[in-house]
This record gives C-alpha cells, sequence and structure tokens, in this order.
C-alpha cells in the first residue's frame, strides 16, 4: 500500500514526492508516470511514497506529481499548491485552458464559449500557431470549416485525445458533422473542438522547460510516429536537445531555422498564458510544433499545443536534470524516449526500459529512455 500523505504548512520542507492521480491510467502510463515521480524525488533527497492518499499526516510537504493539468476547484485547497515549486506540471483557472481549444480563436468575438475564455490570448498567438478556429457548438464549427476549407483539406481535432488519437481530415460538411457526432456534447461545449488547416510533409518539434529544485533545463527536439497494436499511427517518442538554462539559453546553441523558429514560437505562446489566464502556473511547459505545407504548397508553422502535465517526453526531461545535478559542468545533453508496440518490439541496448510488457489498454508494447552527452 502507498505510504499515506497530507499535505503540511507552506513553510515546511518537502517530505515526499507523490503521484497525485487525476484520472484512470492505462499500466504503462503508470509506470512511466512512477518512474519520473521517483526521479523526482531522488532529485528533492525525499522518498518516492506512491500513490497520493490522504489518510495520514507527515512530517512535512509533499511535492506532487499530478497525471494531469490541475484545474482550480476548492477541493485542491488542501493540496497548498500555490506555485510551481509545489508540483511537476501546472494548474490552470478553466478545464479547457489545459487544452488545444486554446490555440485558436473563436469564428467571431460573439460565439459560444465558456466562462474565462480569452479573445486576447488568441491574437497574441495569432502569428505563433496555423490558421484554425475553436468552436464550442455546432454551428459554429460547421460556419469555421467553411471559411478555412477555401485554403484545402480541415483537420479536426477532439481536444481532451492524446498521442494525435481520435482526429480526422475532413473535405466536405458531411464528414464534418460526422466528426462532430463522435465528440461528447457536454464535452463539446465545455471544452470545444478545433478545426486546423491539414498540413503535409509535416515535421513535429517539442519545445518546453522544466524547473525542479533550482535546476532550469530548456529543450528542442522531434517528435516521431509509430504504429500502435490497432494500426493507428500514434506519439512514439521525442528527441530532446536539452540545455541548462532558459529559452534563451536554449537559442544562444546552434540551431537550424526550423528550431529557431519553433521556439521563439513556443515562447511567445508561453508568455501569453501566464499574461491572459490569471491563475496558470507550471513547472512543466511544453510545447507541440509542427512545420509543413498548406495544399497550395505554402511553408507553414506554429504551436499545435502546450502540455502543462506530466507527458511522454517527461522521461527524457528529468534524465536531463539528473545528469545536471550530477555534473555541475554540464551544460547540454541529448535524451531520448521511445515507444514502440507488438510482441517483437525492441528498444536500443544503452536504453533504460521504463515499461515492457502487455498492457491492458494497447497491449504489447516496450517505454525506455536514453541519454547521451553531446
Amino acid at each position: 500500500m502507498p505510504l499515506a500523505l497530507q499535505s503540511a504548512p507552506l513553510d515546511m520542507t518537502i517530505h515526499a514526492v507523490a503521484l497525485y492521480p487525476t484520472r484512470r491510467m492505462p499500466p504503462h502510463e503508470l509506470a512511466s508516470h512512477a518512474a519520473v515521480a521517483r526521479q523526482l524525488a531522488a532529485l528533492h533527497g525525499v522518498p518516492f511514497a506512491g500513490l497520493y492518499d490522504p489518510g495520514a499526516e507527515t512530517a512535512g510537504r509533499v511535492y506532487y506529481v499530478p497525471t494531469g493539468t490541475l484545474i482550480a476547484d476548492p477541493e485542491l485547497d488542501a493540496l497548498a499548491v500555490s506555485d510551481p515549486a509545489h508540483l511537476f506540471g501546472g494548474h490552470v483557472p478553466h478545464r479547457f485552458v489545459a487544452t488545444k481549444a486554446i490555440t485558436h480563436p473563436l469564428i467571431h468575438p460573439d460565439a459560444q464559449a465558456p466562462q474565462g475564455w480569452s479573445n486576447a490570448f488568441t491574437a497574441r498567438v495569432a502569428h505563433a500557431t496555423l490558421p484554425g478556429w475553436t468552436a464550442f457548438c455546432e454551428a459554429d464549427a460547421h460556419a469555421a470549416f467553411k471559411e478555412l476549407s477555401a485554403r484545402g483539406p480541415v483537420r479536426v481535432k477532439p481536444v481532451n485525445a492524446t498521442a494525435g488519437r481520435g482526429q480526422s481530415v475532413v473535405t466536405d460538411a458531411t464528414a464534418l458533422a460526422s466528426a462532430l457526432a463522435a465528440i461528447d456534447a457536454r464535452e463539446l461545449a465545455e471544452c470545444g473542438v478545433v478545426l486546423e488547416l491539414h498540413l503535409e510533409d509535416v515535421i513535429t518539434f517539442s519545445v518546453g522547460q522544466v524547473v525542479v529544485d533550482g535546476l532550469i533545463a530548456s529543450y528542442v527536439g522531434t517528435q516521431c510516429l509509430t504504429p500502435a497494436n490497432d494500426g493507428e499511427m500514434v506519439y512514439g517518442g521525442s528527441s530532446l536537445n536539452v540545455v541548462r538554462g532558459d529559452f534563451e539559453a536554449l537559442l544562444n546553441i546552434e540551431l537550424d531555422p526550423h528550431e529557431r523558429t519553433a521556439i521563439e514560437q513556443a515562447r511567445c505562446y508561453d508568455e501569453a498564458a501566464h499574461a491572459c489566464f490569471p491563475g496558470f502556473y507550471a513547472s512543466r511547459r511544453n510545447y507541440d510544433m509542427v512545420t509543413g505545407l498548406d495544399a497550395a504548397g505554402q511553408p507553414l508553422s506554429g504551436v499545435l499545443e502546450q502540455s502543462w502535465r506530466i507527458g511522454g517526453a517527461s522521461g527524457a526531461e528529468l534524465a536531463a536534470l539528473v545528469a545536471f545535478r550530477k555534473n555541475p559542468s554540464l551544460h547540454r545533453i541529448l535524451a531520448t524516449t521511445g515507444e514502440r508496440y507488438g510482441v517483437a518490439a525492441e528498444c536500443p541496448a544503452n536504453a533504460t526500459i521504463v515499461y515492457q510488457g502487455d498492457d491492458s489498454e494497447c497491449g504489447p508494447m516496450i517505454k525506455y529512455v536514453v541519454v547521451e552527452n553531446v
């Protein structure tokens, strides 16, 4: 049984690190999250206490690793989480703020939107995102599609789906209606749906920053897709170029033009979130970026979505932080996460295996981390 924990006053030192479940997770995800939490405990020099259990008091406060972005709620008051030093992940004032819905504007200023929607945010990030719209009802989604489809095929993206699942590319109103029918009506009204110009020949980048126990690391890297056991192409891992320091330190290393653009666009998005959503804070910020060609062959790039929670690249992020802590003279490192499916799935010989088994939801798979000095 996991150690029972109760948060202590803010002025007490960290006593333990605990996973704080916000949703049900398949075994492979729980295993990879636990591996990250153990590394976070090592960085803080405290025990890893397993899953959070509020049943007993402790000698100090708890550092939390939520499995999802924390949403402002009175029930969280007992955790005494009030800034990025108290958790690995992030906190937002409204549920939709944690999703890709915030990336695009409404089809018109008075379109249906939930409380807390920020037109100021979408205006600030317009030059750092792809052409697209967010809709919170079917009528607005059809209006957005009518305008966007004049430029080519449209990608419809349920905002709560992860790993690239659930998306579809539509070219007519009938296909759009079918895609919208697959989204729960309440989910649509509360969190929305994204309609975004579809690109070809894409490269997907990861840009992010983590801050833990006084250490700051920032990175840029690429993502890959891999076939899942059902044949769908899903997230297959990230290869990160990690530096000690903030985004400015990252911009000071040798970069190709696409990487530099990705970092600058991600930083724009990050700064806008802090400015436009009161109550937002995060110690782990990750931005999925893309560059590709539209239907006319014109190059486009921008932020696809944010992740202010533990994610697929977190194993690499923590491996880099641990390396930086062990070697104060180390300022740059390459860290890679991989996810492969099937009974014959393999990993590199120098990898640390995070999970290997027959997952109850995803089937046989392996997850691993590789770290290399530059």
